[in-house]
């Protein structure tokens, strides 16, 4: 009883001292809730800003994942290779090498893509699209489709005529999904396309529906062709038929094949500036591009948009080679948010194909995250050590100034133990308030700079409360130590005479 009695009394004879101290601890568990609470959710938030600048995981067939195509061809963000302004052969009006034109070789099976969402990770990943890179002649006039003849010269001769007759040759076609809505065994639906894909581009217009014979063009090429919104363009593009069994690219069982001119008209329901080479592209579902370059169900790439943890030692060891880690290793990586796990989880459920994360996402995520948390962890230790010296210096003179009475507790008995839990208690129960007071405006903080710097709030953490506590506690029972010590080391009477 006589313990708390003095306790509080010190509270009633020194307040201003003693709100001083509890101001200053709140002060400090203000800061460090507010920054440990963004520290904790920051890789989530960065996750999801950078989502919205493309896919981070690029799937492609096995043929066709060379690791220079990936990572050195400026595709981190889907872009369409180019587009051309000449015949085959020539240059690309934005300087692209012809080779960059190519249509692919290779392929999966689009009716596949959907079983990305049946991965371990399927929450994790938020969209994807996939894709049917080819090229076409646009705005063509005349017969157009139709036989162009035998293999050999006629044949060449009549491609080049009816593409002769085209406002542009060798244009990227990109085939893909806008908002298609697929309906999962497990009974769950989801959609994917690139209307979430693409959230950067300037639109004018609306996005193409799946399953029609709409399409949206790049800023240069509408304005090349001369169209606009709701205006209708011809789509001219010269396959390979087998003479006697007709089968895409194929031959007969004479050995001969020949070329055929192919033909979609789309109508033009958007004109998009994307700020790189697919401003001289189209975009149409995936339907129509199929069946203009006659490869029905085919793709040769699919974007995946996916929430990923940062790569560490144990990621980068498994993206050279899976089976180089011990079980705990490979469970420890497989259950993780890897953008490595989820490549190979793809892989797992998609055959003949190769995923692979975009380094470039990949490396800046790691380095955004790692710097953001560094500034923030360097903030919270500063304001503890700032709330360590102004407590020490605040207990020196609160101490400084009961020195007669700290004499009089010595002189009648009272042990440097007993003094140094008064004090102590004395202080505890101030800092405790404080820090009560701190966590709740730092929680109040941390919204704050969530929905001012993320657009949404900041997910607390019980152990961010925990944490700032332990450290507090520690803090602050130094810096009492620290001053104590120089009092009770002296004599009451040298303590009453302020010797």
């Amino acid at each position: 009883m006589f313990f708390l009695k003095m306790i509080s009394r010190s509270f009633s004879r020194q307040f201003k001292r003693r709100l001083l101290i509890a101001v200053t601890v709140c002060l400090s568990a203000t800061v460090s809730v507010a920054m440990l609470g963004v520290v904790f959710d920051v890789g989530d938030k960065l996750n999801a800003e950078l989502s919205t600048y493309g896919s981070n995981i690029v799937v492609q067939p096995k043929s066709d994942a060379v690791v220079s195509d990936l990572y050195n061809t400026g595709d981190s963000a889907g872009s369409a290779s180019g587009s051309s302004s000449g015949s085959d052969g020539g240059s690309t009006s934005d300087g692209s090498a012809a080779a960059d034109s190519a249509d692919p070789t290779a392929f999966l099976k689009e009716s596949d893509a959907q079983k990305i969402k049946t991965i371990f990770w399927a929450f994790n990943i938020t969209n994807f699209a996939p894709e049917l890179n080819i090229h076409a002649d646009a705005g063509c006039v005349g017969s157009g489709a139709g036989s162009a003849g035998s293999a050999g010269t006629a044949g060449a001769s009549g491609a080049a005529a009816s593409a002769a007759k085209c406002k542009a040759t060798n244009v990227p076609i990109v085939g893909t999904w806008f908002a298609k809505t697929l309906h999962m065994d497990s009974g769950e639906s989801t959609v994917a396309g690139m209307n979430g894909m693409r959230s950067w581009w300037k639109i004018n217009g609306t996005w193409p529906k799946d399953d029609s014979e709409q399409a949206m063009v790049g800023s240069a090429l509408a304005a090349k062709l001369g169209v606009n919104v709701g205006d209708s363009v011809t789509l001219d593009k010269t396959i390979a038929v087998g003479a006697d069994d007709n089968t895409n690219g194929g031959t007969g069982k004479t050995g001969k094949s020949s070329t055929e001119r192919n033909r979609v008209k789309v109508k033009i329901v958007g004109i998009f500036d994307s700020g790189d080479s697919d401003n001289s592209a189209i975009y149409m579902p995936s339907i129509a591009a199929q069946t203009l370059a006659n490869l029905p169900n085919s793709i040769d790439k699919i974007e995946v948009k996916a929430l990923t943890t940062p790569d560490n030692d144990l990621a980068r060891k498994a993206s050279k080679n899976p089976n180089a880690l011990t079980q705990d290793e490979r469970e420890t990586w497989y259950c993780t948010a890897y953008p490595s796990s989820i490549a190979y989880q793809i892989e797992e459920v998609l055959p003949g194909a190769v995923a692979k994360q975009v380094r470039q996402v990949a490396a800046l995520q790691g380095d955004v995250l790692n710097k953001t948390q560094a500034v923030m962890v360097l903030m919270t230790v500063l304001s503890l050590v700032a709330a360590a010296i102004a407590v020490a210096n605040l207990m020196a003179a609160s101490i400084g100034e009961r020195g007669s009475e700290l004499a009089l507790l010595k002189a009648i008995g009272a042990t440097d133990g007993a003094v140094s839990r008064l004090m102590l208690a004395e202080t505890a129960v101030i800092s405790l308030v404080g820090a009560i007071a701190g966590a709740l405006l730092g929680s109040g903080v941390a919204q704050i700079v969530g929905h001012v710097v993320f657009g949404s709030g900041i997910t607390m953490r019980p152990m961010v409360f925990v944490l700032v506590f332990v450290l507090l506690a520690v803090t602050v029972l130094v810096a009492s130590l620290s001053s104590i010590r120089a009092i009770l080391g002296l004599r009451p009477a040298e303590v009453l005479h302020g010797r």
